[in-house]
């Protein structure tokens, strides 16, 4: 066996383990995002729900100070009617009168409708509280159990890291760049066994010559392929 063999093997087993905690991390995501997301609706929901009672207050004062205005000119039309003495001008008066009187029972009728339309979107806004703060009771169980999973790997990758640095720091500089720069590309490992004659990863066949120095441990060659170490498992 090379002398740096068992060293890359080690590193690798390393590397495959923090490999797997921020595979599992990453597992936890959707579990997360699913409560995420409804909770989100719930929250959508309350939040459509309050802009609407603020539109129907919005709605209901804009209608109480066209109300009051539409009085105010109603009162100045009276006092208008008192001091006319043209029977024609008091005629159109007495016709605005009507007109305004109309306008303002209509008005009025709309502004206690107004009122009805708050008292819906606060009983609406209510019901979505209540329903964000019952999907809020029913998920916190299992946003605790996904924190104490992700607490759990946490903690199992970076006890994988410690022990990768210091696999790491048993492989020989140089050997050291060219395992980290083989994980950089495409194949999913560093180092793979040959298989019968040829690259356990990529299945190309391996000269006779290069293959019988990998067997005998003289050194560790890269695939001519897919670039790979290729070590022997015998």
């Amino acid at each position: 066996m090379h002398p740096e063999l068992e060293a890359l093997l080690a590193l690798q087993e390393k590397d495959q383990a923090v490999t797997a905690t921020d595979e599992a991390l990453a597992a936890l995501h959707p579990e997360l995002q699913a409560l995420d997301e409804a909770q989100a609706v719930a929250e959508r929901a309350l939040a459509t729900a309050q802009a609407a009672i603020q539109a129907a207050s919005d709605r209901r004062e804009e209608l109480e100070g066209k109300i009051a205005n539409y009085r105010t000119m109603q009162e100045q039309r009276r006092q208008r009617l008192e001091w006319v003495r043209g029977a024609k001008e008091a005629s159109t008066l007495m016709a605005e009168l009507d007109l305004a009187r109309s306008v303002l029972a209509k008005e009025e009728a709309e502004f206690m409708r107004s009122g009805d339309a708050v008292t819906e979107s606060e009983r609406r806004a209510a019901e979505a509280e209540r329903a964000l703060e019952e999907l809020r009771a029913r998920q916190a169980a299992a946003r605790e159990a996904l924190a104490g999973r992700r607490e759990q790997i946490v903690g199992e990758r970076e006890r994988a890291v410690v022990e990768r640095e210091e696999a790491a720091g048993r492989v020989s500089g140089a050997m050291l760049a060219r395992y980290e720069r083989i994980r950089r590309g495409k194949a999913p490992l560093a180092l793979y066994p040959l298989h019968a004659d040829a690259c356990g990863h990529c299945f190309t066949a391996v000269p006779t010559q290069r293959r019988a120095l990998i067997q005998r441990g003289v050194t560790i060659e890269g695939c001519e392929a897919c670039g790979v170490l290729l070590y022997s498992k015998e």
